[in-house]
């Protein structure tokens, strides 16, 4: 037997970033809401980052609306000061958290969504889904990987680079990842870094202020309908943190194209060259986390919602927050979300006002 336990304007689901923002300016306007995260503190994804993560964007760049982040011990903040800083913020705003709930599916209902989370639920008039990507990592689905006898893990299950030392290690993936978790391993192991097209690494100079301005100006051009004759920079593309300055100065920062197939110990590329390898640490990126909208019809064969400004087209009462450029610019980042969480938060007062 379900029990319902509140009837709430909105539910935000997940409880990191981008929960975080929208409930925010949830609170600004005074609308109720309680967040519903399946984690068991706060912090959302960064819980799960590898140890030595470092952002790409200095403290002041690094923030939720409303209060900075302190200042940080490097110019780059670690994976733990961010967990730290979404920790207090959220008890500086007093957010109403429960946790560990989590949510696995939600049901229309007399113009109600009913949100699911085991046994219990709570009746909102409009959602968040906030969820993020860290809990579906992507990857390639290569001939011979069930073969493989080595170690195999998702940059999602990485911690440091312990496990691999004395090792052959192959890294595959070119994004920023892939760049910080070679940096780490090489010092310890033999690696091999494998990229689908060759790594694009951005100026010493450059870093995630830089990005998130290109990021402003591209979604300036696009709503005054005129295009940027210029480099753009994306998330894609590999910020010079110090550790990845250092590798390449070891040499290491080279990479290779993907190779064909794998058997049990070894990388076959299609001109036949064979490399021996102990371990595979894949750093091929994320899906978003989804699921629990499935139910609602929403979702498409692709594992995408349309949205239009963060809401769904399908189901006008439910909005997604942070899972990449789709759902915002920047909207998978700690500056960039707040833009996209104040525009959804707005959308969601006009929908109450009216339903």
């Amino acid at each position: 037997m379900t029990q319902l336990q509140a009837e709430v304007d909105v539910v935000i689901i997940g409880g990191g970033q981008s929960a975080l923002a929208t409930a925010y300016f949830l609170k600004r306007k005074k609308i109720p809401f309680v967040i519903l995260d399946d984690q068991a503190r706060a912090g959302g994804a960064w819980l799960h980052a590898w140890e030595s993560l470092r952002l790409f964007s200095p403290n002041t760049w690094s923030s939720l609306s409303g209060w900075m982040m302190p200042t940080t011990g490097q110019t780059y903040p670690t994976r733990n000061e961010v967990i730290d800083y979404l920790s207090a913020y959220e008890q500086r705003y007093q957010f109403p958290i429960i946790r560990p709930v989590h949510v696995d599916h939600i049901e229309q209902k007399d113009g109600y969504l009913n949100v699911y989370a085991g046994d219990q639920y709570w009746r909102a008039k409009a959602v968040v889904s906030a969820t993020g990507t860290w809990s579906q990592p992507f990857i390639p689905d290569y001939e011979g990987i069930q073969q493989f006898q080595g170690i195999q893990i998702h940059s999602a299950d990485y911690k440091n680079a312990e496990l691999f030392k004395n090792k052959k290690v192959m890294i595959v993936g070119g994004g920023n990842s892939g760049a910080q978790i070679l940096a780490e391993v090489s010092q310890v192991a033999e690696t091999i870094w494998v990229t689908k097209t060759p790594p694009q690494f951005l100026p010493d100079d450059v870093d995630g202020r830089v990005l998130f301005l290109r990021a402003t100006e591209r979604l300036k051009a696009q709503q005054a309908g005129t295009a940027i004759d210029r480099p753009v920079g994306g998330l894609g593309e590999i910020v010079m943190i110090d550790s990845v300055k250092e590798a390449r100065d070891r040499g290491v920062l080279h990479s290779r194209p993907p190779f064909q197939f794998l058997t049990k110990d070894s990388a076959i590329w299609s001109n036949g060259v064979k490399e021996k390898v102990d371990a595979i640490i894949w750093c091929t990126g994320f899906k978003a986390s989804l699921n629990h909208l499935k139910s609602l019809g929403i979702v498409e064969l692709d594992n995408y919602v349309e949205v239009q400004n963060g809401r769904s087209v399908k189901l006008p009462n439910v909005w997604l927050a942070g899972y990449g450029d789709w759902t915002g610019v920047a909207s998978a980042t700690l500056i960039g979300v707040s833009r996209t969480t104040r525009t959804i938060v707005d959308d969601i007062a006009v929908y109450l006002s009216t339903h």
